[in-house]
């Protein structure tokens, strides 16, 4: 709805439109707009985006492999609890 070149529409004219269009549904406003355009802008898109997993620590890992080689029948639950244990000992020397 924003157009480009010579047929650019302001923010306040592309929610006009939507809502002369669109009656049935709740108004836009400016900001959703805004952040709607920019997100094009940016990606060339407006899907929605995954979120980014937290990346896992290679530290992480090797303490994982090493648990896994020691004892490869350990269940996954006592793995994650093991290494969530780790982790707050980590948070807590920074």
């Amino acid at each position: 709805m924003i157009g480009y070149g010579d047929r650019a529409r302001t923010q306040c004219e592309v929610v006009r439109l939507f809502r002369e269009t669109h009656p049935d549904l709740p108004p836009l406003n400016q900001g959703t707009i805004s952040k709607t355009e920019a997100q094009y802008r940016e990606m060339g898109h407006v899907r929605k985006v995954p979120s980014k997993r937290q990346a896992v620590v290679d530290d992480t890992k090797l303490i994982l492999l090493l648990a896994l080689e020691e004892n490869p029948i350990t269940p996954v639950h006592q793995l994650a609890r093991d290494i969530l244990k780790i982790a707050k000992k980590r948070a807590g020397e920074f």
